[in-house]
């Protein structure tokens, strides 16, 4: 049986396990819902919850960790529900394309499903989770597929890993788009050994 989110929240809170263990339920709670992509989310927590290699040194980052988590998805679920309802009247009215202010919603969903997906983990935005969607679901003007959900525009530079190319947010890393380049084994390789820094916590680089 999988826990909920709520359960694995309430043992990264439990001060009567031991550390990695909620170490690992906090993990388990970005599968679940990490809007950045789960390398990039999980840096960012990293970062600023400023959780250390040693968690015996702070154990309570892990809670201020998982409660930035559980505020951003408390901000989207009700928001992601008025959506889809939304999008159900606008289809049954025949308007099958999300109107152009909703665009960043669907073209990363086959990503990350949020439409905020940091392909390079250490380049993300620097606004607390909870801060970037409420800015993301407050934007009132139109923006377009190839424009950053946060406002930052279609300035762009480039990032490859090994089997893609992505044009990211020059601000704050998000992706614009994304297409397909030859396996770099190189790349693969940098690419491994950055996530094992950030993984055990030894990569302190801020986006």
């Amino acid at each position: 049986m999988v826990s909920s989110f709520h359960t694995l929240r309430a043992r990264v809170h439990d001060q009567t396990l031991l550390p990695y263990r909620r170490l690992s339920a906090l993990r388990t709670c970005l599968q679940m819902f990490s809007p950045y992509g789960f390398q990039a989310t999980y840096h960012h927590l990293v970062i600023s919850a400023r959780i250390p290699g040693h968690l015996d040194r702070d154990p309570q980052a892990l809670v201020r960790a998982v409660d930035e988590l559980h505020a951003a998805r408390a901000l989207w679920l009700p928001a992601e529900a008025l959506y889809a309802e939304r999008r159900r009247t606008e289809k049954a009215a025949g308007q099958r394309q999300p109107h152009p202010r909703d665009a960043w919603r669907a073209w990363t969903r086959g990503w990350n499903n949020l439409g905020f997906y940091c392909p390079d983990p250490r380049r993300h935005p620097d606004l607390a989770l909870p801060d970037a969607i409420r800015h993301a679901l407050d934007v009132r003007t139109a923006v377009t597929a190839g424009t950053c959900p946060l406002g930052h525009g279609a300035n762009s530079t480039t990032w490859k890993d090994g089997t893609r190319r992505y044009q990211l947010c020059s601000t704050c890393g998000i992706a614009l788009s994304a297409h397909y380049d030859p396996v770099n084994l190189r790349r693969i390789e940098a690419d491994q050994q950055t996530w094992h820094d950030i993984w055990h916590r030894t990569d302190r680089t801020e986006s």
